[in-house]
């Protein structure tokens, strides 16, 4: 494998500048109709940082980015942050109320959207909103639409008259002739490790979301170390059907792969037939993905003949079941993964290299930076290895939420480290095992049982293909345990049946008192394919009753 050692540059338009130089000829990106070199997409980002500039952007400003995985998005990443302004990566789902929220909230001065993507109209929100500067729109000054503006009212060609009216895209590149060169690099120069660079709202379902600020000296060191521990190398081709407004998008894939000078290919938005083809006539090597992307792709009737053999490393998260299943796409030296956010991506990583089975049980070491401590969730006392407790981390993190002292103030603590509200435990062997969340820990008769523990014996199951475990409110107990299945095509069994395989693996008091078997398409899911326990939990909580006065459980 080809040898590369860690970039020199602490700041993303200097990571492009340093890459370019060493090898500008190099594939950078590959979009449906577009292809970039390292050097091709440094001359792009440059001209478009001046058109930016020449419409104002300026250092500490917000720039909000709103379309789907296209070039386009990872020139405005670069063009934006070179001139020491501050990308806000925004959710392609996001609805009008959505919008306004991380606009206002984020202080964008300048939007970047296409006009219209998978039947959501941009433009007629922004409308709907009153526009730049209205009342729920106070920080907006401009917006930037890629595409035709006709949708909003005005002709494609019209000349822009007012500072409100969208200004397309391709006007920007033009707005730049007027910007000299020395007046961008001054810009640059500017950029320190410590500017924030992103700022990624996390996707909140019970409450408003936070926005998780990131700066540019983190994302290309922690983002190296995930790569490294993928050996990537240049010759990497990384399939991106991933969202890059997403973190595990467009920080840690982006930049764990350019940071080893790799290749991205961007699917516009995930398929599991356009996914196949593209891995396979790109002969991509790299996968990231969540269970319900490597489900797809396994289920897809175009799977058995494609050719994905090309597939090798890259990032998973899931069970041991999910894991499994990228390995049989072809990456069978998948990495699994944890981390959030706020921890630039993840803070462990399992080794390329590592054995099978520890790359299927476990979430891996620490990262180098990363410093992992597992306390009792109550008392906050250190617990030894093989113990289950709440999961802390410090070494690279968010500088802290934006905005938002008090939820910077609940997110830490006294030593420094970022309060996860996970579950897991470090065994003998140093590598973390993950056990779920805290929130979802369930409390049945006075004991507290980990959801994750009981879908991992249920997932062993032949006929299960996907199960989720949670607690639902009961009189006697306090809660019981429930568990939600599907069950694979072509597949039957029980409620019974289930309850009886779980007695084999599990403790009487694990066992769940209750099994539904749902259809994959009941489940309540996030935007970015996620199931929403909370969701579930109601609706199964409703079916039963007050208090599950309508069912009484069955007794493990």
């Amino acid at each position: 494998m080809q040898e590369v050692t860690p970039p020199r540059s602490r700041s993303l338009p200097d990571l492009l500048d340093e890459i370019a130089v060493l090898d500008p000829v190099r594939e950078f990106i590959v979009g449906a109709t577009d292809r970039l070199t390292y050097g091709e997409a440094r001359a792009r980002v440059r001209q478009l940082a001046k058109g930016l500039h020449r419409l104002g952007v300026r250092r500490g400003d917000k720039v909000a980015l709103l379309m789907p995985n296209r070039p386009e998005w990872l020139l405005v990443d670069f063009a934006v942050t070179l001139l020491g302004a501050t990308l806000v990566p925004v959710s392609t789902w996001s609805r009008a109320r959505e919008l306004a929220y991380v606009l206002d909230h984020s202080d964008a001065t300048t939007l970047i959207a296409v006009e219209r993507f998978a039947g959501q109209d941009y433009l007629g929100m922004l409308a709907e909103l009153g526009g730049p500067g209205s009342d729920r729109l106070p920080q907006l000054r401009r917006v930037v639409v890629v595409g035709n503006v006709g949708a909003a009212g005005k002709r494609a060609d019209a000349p822009v008259r007012r500072a409100d009216a969208p200004v397309r895209f391709d006007q920007v590149w033009k707005l730049g002739a007027s910007v000299g060169d020395a007046e961008i690099d001054a810009a640059q120069r500017s950029v320190k490790a410590d500017d924030v660079a992103y700022i990624l709202y996390t996707s909140g379902t019970t409450s408003t979301p936070k926005g998780v600020q990131l700066q540019h000296g983190g994302l290309i060191e922690n983002m190296w170390n995930i790569g490294e521990r993928q050996h990537l190398t240049p010759a990497d081709r990384m399939w991106m059907g991933i969202s890059l407004f997403w973190s595990f998008g467009g920080a840690n894939a982006l930049l764990a792969v350019m940071t080893h000078g790799g290749t991205l290919v961007l699917q516009e938005s995930f398929d599991a037939a356009g996914a196949l083809e593209l891995i396979e006539r790109e002969r991509c090597t790299v996968y990231y993905g969540t269970p319900n992307i490597a489900l797809a792709l396994t289920e897809h009737p175009d799977r058995r003949r494609r050719d994905l053999s090309s597939l090798r490393t890259g990032a998973a998260i899931g069970p041991p079941s999910a894991i499994q299943m990228v390995m049989d796409l072809g990456a069978r030296e998948i990495c699994n993964v944890y981390g959030l956010t706020e921890c630039y991506g993840n803070c462990a990583v399992t080794d390329a290299h590592d054995p099978e089975d520890r790359r299927l049980a476990t979430v891996g070491t620490p990262l180098p930076g990363m410093d992992i401590r597992i306390v009792d969730h109550q008392t906050r006392r250190p617990l030894p290895p093989g113990e289950v407790g709440e999961i802390l981390v410090r070494g690279y993190l968010t500088p802290g939420y934006y905005k938002d002292p008090e939820k910077n103030a609940a997110a830490f603590d006294a030593d420094g480290f970022l309060v996860t509200g996970d579950l897991g435990f470090i065994g003998g062997d140093g590598y973390l095992r993950f056990r779920g969340r805290i929130k979802e820990m369930v409390k049945t008769s006075g004991i507290n049982v980990a959801p994750l523990e009981v879908e991992e014996v249920l997932l062993g199951h032949p006929a299960v293909e996907q199960a989720y475990v949670v607690g639902l409110p009961d009189p006697r107990r306090e809660e019981i345990i429930a568990a939600v299945v599907v069950l694979r095509e072509g597949h039957a069994t029980e409620p019974e049946a289930l309850r009886t395989f779980c007695r084999r693996a599990l403790a009487a008091f694990k066992v769940p008192q209750e099994v539904r078997v749902l259809r994959r398409e009941e489940l309540p899911v996030t935007d970015t394919g996620k199931v929403q326990k909370l969701r579930l939990a109601e609706m199964l909580a409703k079916e039963r009753g007050p208090a599950g006065a309508s069912a009484r459980p069955a007794s493990p």
